[in-house]
């Protein structure tokens, strides 16, 4: 192949380096900012110059053929080389710039991301920010995210976690609710109660300690049930402040909003324990450089939310 064949092919090449953390066309074509049929005909293309298939396609994913492997195992490391040789340059040219995307919870994203968003761009304004709100578990590399917000106590050795601040769950009723049915004296009390639940698999349980003496930490679990179950914290906030039932809350949800302000703390000397998680951090694929843009971000997250969340700080 001469060179103006292969300069020719060069940036196809790239392009199946995409389709190898992708395993998606779409999601390829999102990345590259380009159509599906583009990446489609293209890879065609790549695959008629080298004259042999490099992925094998199916209805529901796509993978690479021994060759297509091969391939992207010999060059991934050089377009990884370039992409941070161009950041760098980037970054030389003075203020950071450039598309960073960012995955946060919906609950956290509205009440406390996006209302820091005006001022970081401002400050940077070569700076473009996406924003994708969901509680799903997004896989930052096949989905071309730059930083995923979460509470996690563990990460993948592919990524790198920058802690943001403390969170914790809080357990909370109304005083029309707890008028009603009375304020619960120990967790096991609570299977007599309506309970308001996070939308998840299995049976549900609300896990829960406090230290009994200097050497005994007392631990229970509790099954319940209730009238409603959702997968965002604010319709459980709004539920719990209509006198519904008790609510098993993040705190950056439970203590923020007008609402917050009527809502009474249920078994305050009991901590809840494996549910939202203990800290809130912010996570990125490994790479030997970060780009400048995604440290601000970072940087700007951390001045924002580093002071965590009680009722003291968000009450309005």
């Amino acid at each position: 192949m001469g060179a103006p064949e292969f300069a020719a092919i060069l940036p196809d090449l790239h392009m199946l380096t995409v389709i190898a953390e992708t395993r998606s066309l779409t999601q390829t074509a999102r990345r590259l900012g380009v159509a599906k049929s583009s990446v489609s005909m293209r890879l065609k293309d790549l695959e008629r110059a080298l004259g042999m298939p490099l992925v094998r396609r199916t209805t529901r994913s796509i993978t690479l053929t021994a060759a297509g492997q091969q391939l992207v195992g010999e060059t991934r490391g050089s377009f990884a080389h370039i992409e941070q040789g161009v950041c760098g340059v980037k970054d030389l040219a003075g203020a950071p710039r450039g598309l960073v995307r960012v995955s946060a919870p919906v609950a956290l994203g509205r009440q406390h991301v996006a209302p820091a968003i005006p001022a970081l761009l401002m400050r940077y304004p070569d700076i473009r920010l996406e924003l994708d709100l969901t509680d799903r578990f997004v896989n930052l590399v096949q989905e071309g995210f730059d930083l995923a917000i979460r509470h996690a106590s563990r990460v993948p050795d592919s990524h790198i976690a920058t802690p943001l601040c403390e969170s914790h769950s809080v357990l909370l009723a109304s005083p029309d609710y707890l008028a009603r049915r009375g304020m619960p004296g120990h967790p096991a009390q609570l299977t007599r109660h309506e309970c308001l639940l996070y939308l998840r698999d299995g049976t549900p349980s609300w896990s829960f300690e406090r230290t009994a003496s200097r050497r005994r930490v007392e631990r229970v679990s509790v099954p319940v049930r209730g009238p409603l179950k959702a997968n965002n914290s604010e319709v459980l906030r709004d539920a719990v402040f209509g006198g519904l039932g008790i609510g098993m809350l993040p705190d950056f949800t439970a203590w923020s909003g007008a609402a917050s302000k009527t809502l009474v703390q249920v078994l305050p000397d009991w901590r809840p324990v494996g549910f939202f998680g203990e800290r809130l951090q912010v996570i990125r694929p490994w790479a030997p450089r970060t780009p400048r843009a995604v440290q601000c971000v970072i940087d700007h997250l951390r001045a924002v939310l580093g002071g965590g969340f009680s009722r003291s700080t968000l009450d309005p």
